[in-house]
C-alpha cells in the first residue's frame, strides 16, 4: 500500500510544472556546491542568498545593483537564489549546480542593462550569478595592458590606469558605474571611438567558465569563441571572469566643450551640417549631440547640445573647428583644457572644480531612476527640414530625447566581421532614444514607453533598413525576444539577432551551437542554437527530476 502511494506521488510531482520551492532549491545548492568546489561548505554558503533562508540579505544583494527602477517593483519576477562568487571555482560550481537543477542562470556584472535581463527573467525558475566580487584590476604599464575582472566598473578601470600613468587610457563608456563584463560583451564605445574604435577592438584575451564548468582562455577556447565573446552579448556563451585589454595612449592635454543651441538659434541647420562634416574630420575629435525638448520663455522648443572631447589642446581644436565647422562658432573661451582622467569626470557630469578622480571608485555614484532606451543607425544625411521635423516631434511628445553619437575615423577602417559588432563603415552616427523619469506612477511609465515607440516609428524614413540596425548595449526588448526555455529560439532569435549583429549573426549561432548546444546559457535576447540541435532534457524535465530528488528522503521515511 505504501509503495503504491509513493509511486502515485512520484508520478504526480514528475508531471508538475509548478515553480521550484526556493527553500528546497537553496538546500539543494548548499549540498551541490561543496561537491564541485574545493572551497569549504561554510565559504560556499556565505555566497548563496535566498528569499526563504536569508531574506534580508537577499533583498539587499538583489537591489544593490538594480540600475533601472522599472525592474524593482513588487510585481517584478525575483530569482530563487542569488550567488555572489568570490573565486573561480565557485563560479564553476554554480554553473554545474544550476545545470543539474534545471534552472536558468542570469549573469549580472553591473546591472546597467536597460531591460534588466541580467536580474529578471520570463522563466519561472532562475538564479542570479552576480559577479560584483570579481573586480580585481591589474594594470601593467610596461606592456600597456590591464586584466580586468568582469564585475569591475569602468570608473574603477579608468582610475587604476590613472594611478599608474597620466598618458594611458582605455576607449570605453562614459558612465563610470557600468560593469566591464556587460560593456565589453556587447561591444563598448566611448569618446575615443573615432581614434581607437570600440572597447572590444582592444581585447586580447579572456577567462570564462563554460557550460561544462571548465575555465577557458583564448588559447584553450579557440579563435571562434574568442571572436564571439568580443561583442556577441553577455550570457550566451558562458560566464566571463575577466578580460585582458590593451591600453591606448592619451595626450597630457585634452580639451572638452559644451555648446547649446535652440531651434531659434539654427539648431536644425547645425545638426544637419554636423552629420555631413564630422565623420570626415580629424580622428582626435568626437562630438556627441543631445536633442531635447525644452521650455524657453514659457514656450516649448527643441535644443541641441554639442558635447566634445578632443585629444589635444584648445588652440588646435578651435583652429580645426573654424576650418571645418565654423557655423558652430566655437571660441577658445568655450573650451576647457583637462587631463584625460578629468575628461572622464566631465563626460560623467561631475563638477571639475569640486570632484576628485577618486569618485570613480564609488560604485554607486549615479542616481538610479526609471528609464527606457532604443537605438538606430543613420547612413544617409538627414536634411535640415528633416531635422526640423524631428525636433518638432520631440517637442510634441514632450519627454523623450535623442543622443547622436558620431562615427567615422577608426570605425570605418575595421571590417564589419572583425568582431560580432557589425555597425562600422557606412554609418554616419548612432542614435540612442532616451527617456528617464523618477515617479513610479504606472501611467507615467506607460506614457513614456509609448513615446519611445511612437518616435521609433516616426524615425523609420531616416534610419538604416533591411535590416534596421540596433546596438546590443542599448538593449531593447521591443525588437524581439525568445520565449520559454528556447525550443523556438532560432526563429525568434533571428528577428533581433539580425538587427544587432547583421551578417555576423549566423557565425554567432554556429559558435553558440558548438559550445552550448543545449542552450543552457540563455536570456530573452541571447544567441540561439541551430534548430534541432538541442539534445539534453528541457529545463522542465530537469525540474521534475529535481522535485523527485527532494521528495525521495521524505517518502522513504514513510515507507520505513
Amino acid at each position: 500500500m505504501n509503495s503504491l502511494i509513493i509511486l502515485n506521488l512520484l508520478l504526480l510531482f514528475s508531471f508538475s510544472n509548478a515553480a521550484l520551492d526556493p527553500q528546497s532549491l537553496y538546500q539543494s545548492f548548499l549540498q551541490c556546491l561543496p561537491l564541485n568546489s574545493p572551497d569549504s561548505a561554510a565559504d560556499l554558503s556565505a555566497v548563496v542568498y535566498s528569499s526563504a533562508a536569508n531574506s534580508s540579505s537577499y533583498t539587499t544583494v538583489l537591489q544593490t545593483y538594480i540600475k533601472n527602477q522599472r525592474f524593482n517593483s513588487s510585481s517584478t519576477p525575483k530569482p530563487s537564489l542569488i550567488i555572489t562568487p568570490t573565486t573561480e571555482s565557485q563560479v564553476q560550481a554554480a554553473v554545474i549546480c544550476a545545470k543539474k537543477s534545471g534552472v536558468q542562470i542570469k549573469i549580472r556584472s553591473g546591472g546597467h542593462d536597460y531591460e534588466g535581463i541580467s536580474y529578471v527573467s520570463s522563466e519561472s525558475d532562475f538564479v542570479i550569478l552576480d559577479m560584483f566580487n570579481f573586480r580585481t584590476i591589474d594594470v601593467n604599464i610596461a606592456d600597456e595592458t590591464a586584466v580586468v575582472g568582469a564585475g569591475a566598473q569602468l570608473g574603477e578601470l579608468y582610475y587604476r590606469i590613472y594611478e599608474k600613468s597620466k598618458v594611458h587610457g582605455f576607449p570605453a563608456g562614459v558612465c563610470p558605474t557600468v560593469g566591464v563584463g556587460g560593456h565589453l560583451s556587447g561591444g563598448g564605445y566611448g569618446t575615443m571611438l573615432r581614434k581607437h574604435g570600440l572597447s572590444v577592438d582592444h581585447v586580447t584575451d579572456f577567462r570564462m567558465v563554460d557550460v561544462n564548468g571548465r575555465v577557458l582562455d583564448r588559447k584553450s577556447a579557440g579563435e571562434d569563441l574568442f571572436w564571439a565573446v568580443r561583442g556577441g552579448g553577455g550570457g550566451s556563451f558562458g560566464v566571463i571572469l575577466s578580460y585582458t585589454v590593451k591600453l591606448v595612449p592619451v595626450p597630457e592635454v585634452n580639451t572638452v566643450f559644451r555648446i547649446m543651441k535652440t531651434q531659434a538659434e539654427n539648431a536644425s541647420e547645425l545638426v544637419a551640417k554636423w552629420q555631413v562634416v564630422m565623420p570626415e574630420i580629424d580622428n582626435d575629435l568626437f562630438i556627441r549631440i543631445l536633442l531635447q525638448p525644452v521650455t524657453v520663455n514659457r514656450r516649448k522648443t527643441g535644443r541641441a547640445t554639442f558635447i566634445a572631447h578632443y585629444l589635444g589642446d584648445s588652440e588646435n581644436l578651435v583652429a580645426l573647428m573654424n576650418k571645418n565647422f565654423p557655423e558652430l562658432g566655437l571660441k577658445k573661451e568655450d573650451c576647457i583644457e583637462v587631463s584625460w582622467i578629468q575628461s572622464v569626470l566631465y563626460w560623467a557630469n561631475f563638477d571639475l572644480n569640486t570632484t576628485a578622480p577618486e569618485i570613480l571608485l564609488d560604485r554607486h555614484s549615479d542616481n538610479v531612476n526609471f528609464g527606457k532606451r532604443k537605438s538606430d543607425y543613420v547612413q544617409t544625411p538627414i536634411s535640415e527640414s528633416g531635422m526640423t521635423s524631428i525636433f518638432n516631434k520631440l517637442v510634441e511628445l514632450g519627454k523623450l530625447g535623442f543622443v547622436f553619437n558620431l562615427y567615422g575615423g577608426r570605425m570605418y577602417e575595421i571590417p564589419a566581421d572583425a568582431t560580432p559588432f557589425p555597425h562600422r563603415a557606412g554609418n554616419l552616427f548612432k542614435i540612442q532614444y532616451s527617456v528617464n523619469w523618477n515617479d513610479p506612477d504606472p501611467e507615467l511609465e506607460k506614457n513614456y514607453l509609448n513615446q519611445s515607440r511612437v518616435m521609433y516609428e516616426f524615425m523609420t524614413p531616416f534610419v538604416s533598413k533591411n535590416p534596421r540596425g540596433a546596438y546590443l548595449n542599448y538593449r531593447d526588448l521591443d525588437i524581439g525576444v525568445t520565449t520559454g526555455d528556447g525550443k523556438n529560439s532560432y526563429s525568434e532569435g533571428e528577428v533581433y539577432g539580425e538587427k544587432y549583429f547583421m551578417g555576423n549573426f549566423e557565425r554567432l549561432v554556429k559558435v553558440k551551437t558548438a559550445v552550448d548546444p543545449d542552450n543552457f546559457f540563455r536570456n530573452e535576447q541571447s544567441i540561439p542554437t541551430l534548430a534541432g540541435k538541442t539534445s539534453a532534457p528541457s529545463s522542465g524535465v530537469a525540474r521534475k527530476m529535481m522535485k523527485i530528488q527532494f521528495l525521495l528522503p521524505w517518502l522513504l521515511k514513510i515507507l520505513l
